[in-house]
């Protein structure tokens, strides 16, 4: 067992400890009564790099638009100012991880696969009858954001874990659990935390792994725990053996869909997005 504080993982290094100052700025713009889309227009179009992508993840498969929004301001007015602040989050986090050792992490695999669970989680959400998966979409895309801190943060104890868990077979989760005495589902959460993040965000992220322990968004929980092995499938392909993602089944009942009804839907809905989206975020990374 190593004696890490998770805390200490998060608050002793400067780049984690907060989201870069535009991320700050326009949700204090956003919070404004009175502000229009051309103030917000105004601070995103600070950061080109940003207008870029929000206008790339606009005109892609996520929403269908197919190059017809040209400015921010013709974005915010047709998705909305809360689904683009979704976004804003959601490129803005995949910038913050740079300089991953390639020993510990295939960051392009890992960012399709994030990007997979939030498209899945996004589904999941639209099968259930509910609009707005932006949000659901970021929680799923962020699921595994607490192994990145880890990597940063104690490359060699998680080293010696990811080689633990292949000679004992052990989920990486749980070997996390063994030597840590916490995951990267709750490392995920307490970074969200320390960023001010939705706590519906924090729980979803922090109980990915076991959706029934969340206190009060078990359901965002559930949906991004499915939503992960789901990506696992679309990434793998269908005939992977899918038996070493063990999930929790009654997961089903608390999104309130049928495996049997609405799966095959759901990967088809992320897969028809995954190769354009998946793209956008892997120019970023």
């Amino acid at each position: 067992m190593s004696m890490i504080d998770i805390q200490d993982l998060i608050s002793k290094n400067e780049p984690l400890a907060s989201l870069p100052n535009t991320f700050y700025k326009l949700r204090e713009v956003v919070a404004d009564p009175d502000c229009d889309f051309d103030d917000i227009a105004e601070v995103i179009s600070v950061d080109p790099s940003l207008t870029l992508r929000l206008l790339k993840i606009v005109n892609s498969a996520f929403y269908g638009f197919c190059g017809e929004i040209e400015t921010i301001s013709h974005a915010l007015a047709v998705v909305g100012t809360g689904q683009l602040m979704q976004l804003v989050l959601a490129t803005t986090v995949v910038e913050q991880f740079k300089g991953i050792p390639k020993d510990l992490m295939d960051m392009k695999r890992f960012w399709k696969h994030s990007v997979a669970c939030g498209l899945s989680a996004r589904a999941i959400h639209q099968a259930r009858g509910e609009h707005d998966g932006e949000s659901i979409f970021v929680a799923g895309l962020l699921h595994d954001i607490g192994r990145l801190v880890m990597c940063l943060k104690v490359p060699d104890q998680l080293k010696l874990v990811i080689d633990f868990a292949g000679k004992s077979g052990d989920r990486w989760h749980k070997a996390e659990a063994k030597y840590f005495g916490f995951d990267h589902g709750a490392v995920g959460g307490a970074l969200l935390r320390a960023w001010n993040l939705p706590k519906k965000l924090q729980e979803a992220v922090a109980h990915h792994h076991f959706p029934t322990s969340a206190d009060n968004f078990p359901q965002e929980a559930a949906v991004v725990h499915l939503a992960d092995r789901i990506s696992h499938q679309i990434i793998s392909g269908p005939d992977h053996d899918m038996e070493e993602y063990a999930y929790e089944k009654s997961a089903w009942d608390a999104v309130q869909l049928s495996e049997d009804l609405h799966l095959q839907q759901i990967i088809e809905q992320a897969e028809a997005q995954f190769e354009e989206v998946s793209q956008i975020f892997l120019q970023t990374a």
